[in-house]
């Protein structure tokens, strides 16, 4: 296993950590998160040996191999195949398991004809998924991904997620995708104010961890400030006292020994809230038949597609790359022009307008306050100075050219430009790419709080279970409008490339699969009586199911409060260089680890169960019609308390 002593590392004056100690369990993935800059890829480049670190050292055992996605795109096999075979191991006879590679390939995105193409007639994106195929099909002790999920559609990412889940050796995965990190991982550590925290468990319990611990810092610093001063006052009034000398003098060695702590630094949070612009109409933009595809002779990116979009409507365009999303928002954005159809846009409309390509009309010669001044309608220094504070451009750096910056900067910059512009339809392509997981947050509640429309490009899956209320979906060899939130559509539809045969097929140009019964709601006395036996029957079939999740959860998280102590014990050992220490405390966590695995592998077998038997039954109600009358059903296997360790964990609590 992987074992790291007090690593420290700067660069220049900036210290990105020091004092760095831990140890991979066997089997553990390790989610390793921290903010933009606090030495995430560094460390990556340390345990791989591409940056010498300025002290410390890391062990790993003899013959362990580490496996990672190279930064250079260099290949050097002449068709795809071969080249995502050259990371296979080589079996006796001198054969190789091809087919691992084409299952890698496969999940990854690449059709069966891309086999057999030269590596380089493909996109930088689909060049990474190559070497990631390798990455994964070597099959290494160590798996480092560093950001996997920035070149995937979210049909590949939900496909690596499982690929991941089953990965028998261990994983350090950095990534801005909080619900795909938290269904793959075991263990979450952060890099934060230059030292590493780590928990088992996802990432939630770890930030709350580091919330009470800067809690009970800042209260003690507090009281400490306290005590001091009184000492303080006490040896001022009393100092040349003869009966109060023997108290000064214990008061003074009390300071002496005690010491100060230092206050927290404030870390710097992008904030967002957009400027509503008013709108006292219902539908914003309504179109009818849309079709459209480059040039006169180019493929038909879009056909037959309807959109309505009302004030309060959250539409997240989700798909595989390629087929169309941005093109769609381009022409919501009435960049394009369609083939056939056309928008009916309400003449009060205002549109804010976040694209890959908006990037690149950033004035490179103007500096951050300039370009988003340029957006202030009031043209106030004093508005886009505050702005750029917002975006975390303080002081001098506000006064940076807009060449100099980083793509993740730019980025700031224009989602910047897009909270001065008064808008009541936000529209945005992706707009997770550059930020970090508290970013994120911050984006989601401005989204959640804006009064407007919103259209949204996006994979991440937190964004869509927390944002869309309605979806326009590229699959299944066209696009279509779906009416609901993104887990209707994985429960009533679900993506063509994970089809098991039991979910309904959604018929292309309708909305809702479930047929509702003509006359009153419910489908009248009888529907009611039937909604009533399923209710009864879907009771008596999921409450033992989730009493034995519960069971199962709690003796997962007793297990890992064991785990947690002789964890640590191991990491003491590695930093004594206790070797017999370090073999008897291996064997204990190994132990422990074996027992946490057998009881997640049942609370897998028994959610799947619940998940299943859950939409049997919501499939049933839905054919009758009237909604479901135990709603979101909070119990659920899918939608479980966030702090519990869970083998399907989902976010539609968030």
């Amino acid at each position: 296993m992987l074992q790291v002593h007090q690593l420290r590392k700067s660069f220049g004056t900036q210290l990105l950590f020091d004092g760095v100690t831990f140890a991979l369990t066997p089997g553990e993935r390790l989610g390793l998160v921290g903010r933009n800059g606090s030495g995430k890829t560094t460390l990556f480049r340390l345990i791989l040996g591409e940056e010498p670190p300025d002290d410390g050292r890391i062990d790993k055992p003899r013959d362990y191999s580490i496996g990672h996605v190279s930064q250079h795109l260099q290949f050097e096999a002449d068709t795809v195949l071969k080249e995502a075979c050259l990371g296979l191991p080589v079996q006796e006879g001198g054969w190789v398991e091809e087919y691992k590679a084409e299952e890698a390939l496969m999940g990854l995105g690449f059709k069966e004809a891309d086999f057999h193409r030269p590596p380089g007639e493909f996109s930088g994106g689909y060049q990474v998924r190559l070497q990631l195929a390798k990455a994964l099909v070597s099959a290494p002790d160590l798996l480092l991904l560093d950001e996997p999920t920035n070149y995937l559609d979210i049909v590949s990412m939900r496909w690596l997620q499982r690929y991941l889940r089953s990965w028998a050796g261990e994983i350090i995965l950095i990534t801005h995708d909080r619900n795909f990190m938290d269904r793959v991982t075991t263990h979450s550590m952060a890099i934060h104010r230059g030292k590493v925290r780590r928990v088992a468990g996802p990432t939630d319990k770890l930030y709350e961890m580091l919330a009470v611990e800067e809690e009970i810092h800042e209260k003690t610093r507090q009281n400490q400030e306290k005590s001091r001063r009184d000492a303080e006052r006490f040896i001022d009034r009393f100092r040349y006292q003869a009966t109060k000398a023997r108290q000064v003098q214990s008061r003074v060695k009390m300071l002496k020994k005690q010491g100060t702590m230092d206050q927290l630094e404030e870390i710097s949070t992008l904030s967002f809230k957009f400027n509503a612009a008013p709108f006292h109409a219902h539908s914003l933009l309504r179109a009818a038949d849309l079709e459209f595809g480059y040039g006169a002779d180019g493929p038909t990116l879009i056909e037959d597609l309807s959109v309505n979009l009302e004030m309060g409507d959250r539409v997240a365009i989700v798909g595989k790359n390629g087929k169309g999303k941005s093109t769609l928002l381009n022409l919501i954005a009435d960049e394009l022009t369609p083939r056939r159809g056309q928008f009916k846009r309400h003449d009060a409309m205002r549109v804010a307008h976040f694209g890959q390509t908006n990037i690149d009309r950033l004035h490179a010669d103007l500096t951050v306050e300039e370009e988003i001044m340029s957006s202030v309608p009031d043209r106030s220094r004093g508005t886009a100075r505050g702005i750029c504070g917002l975006m975390m451009f303080q002081g001098d750096d506000a006064l940076k050219k807009v060449r100099v910056l980083s793509g993740g900067e730019r980025a700031r910059v224009l989602i910047g430009k897009l909270l001065v512009s008064p808008a009541n339809l936000v529209l945005l392509d992706e707009p997770t790419n550059h930020l970090d997981m508290q970013s994120i947050d911050s984006l989601i509640e401005a989204l959640l709080e804006f009064p407007g429309g919103m259209i949204v490009v996006t994979h991440n899956e937190l964004v869509l279970h927390a944002v869309a209320t309605k979806l326009v979906v590229f699959d299944r060899g066209g696009v279509s409008w779906f009416d609901g939130t993104y887990r209707d559509f994985l429960d009533r539809v679900g993506w063509s490339d994970e089809d098991d045969g039991k979910r309904s097929k959604q018929k292309k140009g309708k909305q809702d699969p479930a047929p509702k019964p003509k006359g009153q709601p419910g489908g009248g006395k009888r529907a009611r009586k039937e909604r009533a036996k399923i209710v009864a029957e879907r009771t008596a079939a999921l409450q033992p199911l989730k009493r034995q999740i519960k069971k199962l959860e709690d003796a997962i998280m007793k297990l890992e409060a064991e785990l947690e102590p002789a964890n640590q014990a191991l990491e003491q050992a590695a930093q004594d260089n206790d070797k017999d220490a370090i073999v008897r405390c291996s064997i204990e966590v190994a132990e422990v680890q074996k027992k946490v695995d057998a009881e997640f592998a049942e609370l897998e077998r028994v959610s799947t169960e619940h998940d299943e038997r859950k939409l049997e039954f919501d499939q049933k109600m839905d054919a009758l019609g009237g909604g479901r009358p135990w709603g979101a059903d909070l119990g659920s296997a899918d939608q479980r308390p966030g702090q519990l360790v869970l083998v399907a964990r989902q976010v539609e609590q968030l």
